[in-house]
């Protein structure tokens, strides 16, 4: 939906009758001319007072991706990440292929791999041991209905998820299906002490990578009655539900690795593919979730690693809340997300501005002037003026000049 008539600071400035009957005249037809396969808008008003608003909205289709004519598909398909709208990757374009059709990555065949390949008995035991579930027998009907195999001219092939899950070697066919961990001196990533590259399956990778995490951090102790008991200095649930989320969600299509570095002052996860829906950090709180590998998460869910479906973000603000720790930041990128978990405490007497910018610098690695007068409410040279004292203070960095200039947060600078 576009809602023309609103100034960046959110004031309704409304839009003349001239252009409304203009927009209705021409731009539908234009929109039906200029996309394929085509696209029908729905465009009216809105009044609001004594002002007209114009809206422009578009239903999700059902024949992915959408894209201009003039420059094709490969150049003409783009998609919306936080607050950008950037050009589509052939991974992209593939995804969105797939997406029309209903189907997901992690139920593709494997046609260079064979029923062989995969680990039966490991199958039998997760049957075995599912939560709130009956036994089951790990034969074809079972196999097919958990989508871990699918039959193509009478022959039988492992899906992708098959072979992520319970595969004797997945790396043999997803080399990158991985993940990197590194333990860095200081705060950017320049000298590591220590790394793990994590291999096998999904679970086995995800025990190996939070061992690693959780020996490289400090912890402290508490006394309570004749116990004694032993406190990360960050929470453990936090650890945990970033990990997991980086793994059942990540885009397994890409080639690359999940890559986990720890730092002096945070921890950051950095996984391939862009969130499988909108960013929005309401909905996030909210528990609001868009599942990429469903099928991943059904098995995850089934065999304990994850209680309810839209929970893991949730958990890690509160416990972050709880423990009086500076905030986690989820921030969308160009085909990865990143989740940073600091180890340092909240700074006190921040001010509403820059508490409203950090929320900004949550969703996007970047902001730019218009994010910053749309957020706090004022003109355009006073978001600049703004800009300046906290780029004095040293809490962001300038990139870029004149109506092209960006900030980030110095934080993150540094990527994985």
């Amino acid at each position: 939906k576009i809602v023309v008539g609103v100034a960046n600071s959110g004031e309704i400035i409304g839009v003349s009758q001239e252009i409304i009957q203009k927009a209705f005249e021409s731009l539908e037809k234009a929109i039906y001319e200029a996309s394929s396969p085509t696209i029908i808008p729905r465009i009216y008003t809105q009044r609001l007072g004594e002002k007209s608003l114009l809206i422009i909205e578009v239903s999700s289709g059902m024949t992915k991706p959408y894209f201009r004519k003039s420059e094709g598909l490969e150049r003409g398909t783009y998609v919306r990440l936080g607050r950008s709208t950037l050009r589509a990757t052939s991974d992209m374009i593939k995804e969105l292929h797939w997406q029309s059709h209903g189907l997901d990555f992690e139920t593709l065949p494997n046609y260079q791999a064979q029923k062989k390949d995969l680990d039966l008995k490991r199958i039998q035991v997760f049957l075995d041991n599912r939560k709130n579930h009956g036994k089951l027998k790990c034969d074809k009907s079972t196999l097919q209905a958990y989508h871990l195999i699918k039959e193509e001219h009478s022959k039988f092939y492992p899906t992708q998820m098959a072979l992520l899950l319970f595969g004797k070697q997945p790396q043999y066919f997803l080399s990158e299906a991985m993940i990197i961990c590194s333990h860095f001196q200081g705060t950017t990533g320049r000298d590591a002490i220590a790394s793990i590259d994590c291999e096998g399956i999904l679970f086995d990778q995800f025990n190996q990578c939070y061992s690693f995490i959780v020996s490289r951090l400090s912890k402290s102790f508490k006394i309570r009655k004749p116990i004694r008991e032993e406190q990360l200095e960050i929470p453990e649930i936090s650890i945990r539900e970033a990990l997991l989320n980086a793994i059942v969600h990540r885009n397994y299509h890409i080639k690359a690795p999940i890559k986990v570095a720890i730092y002096n002052d945070r921890i950051e996860i950095f996984s391939p593919g862009s969130f499988p829906g909108p960013l929005d950090l309401k909905n996030l709180k909210a528990g609001i979730t868009y599942l990429r590998n469903p099928m991943i998460c059904k098995i995850f869910r089934e065999i304990g690693y994850i209680e309810k479906l839209g929970t893991g973000l949730i958990a890690i603000i509160e416990s972050y809340e709880k423990r009086g720790l500076s905030d986690p930041k989820i921030i969308e990128g160009e085909n990865y997300v990143k989740i940073i978990l600091p180890r340092v405490l909240k700074k006190k007497n921040i001010n509403r501005e820059q508490k409203k910018l950090e929320e900004l610098f949550a969703l996007s690695s970047e902001i730019s002037i218009e994010d910053v007068q749309r957020i706090l409410g004022v003109s355009r040279q006073t978001a600049s003026r703004k800009m300046n004292r906290f780029i004095e203070k040293g809490v962001v960095e300038r990139i870029g000049k004149t109506r092209s200039t960006r900030y980030i947060i110095r934080e993150h600078k540094e990527d994985v």
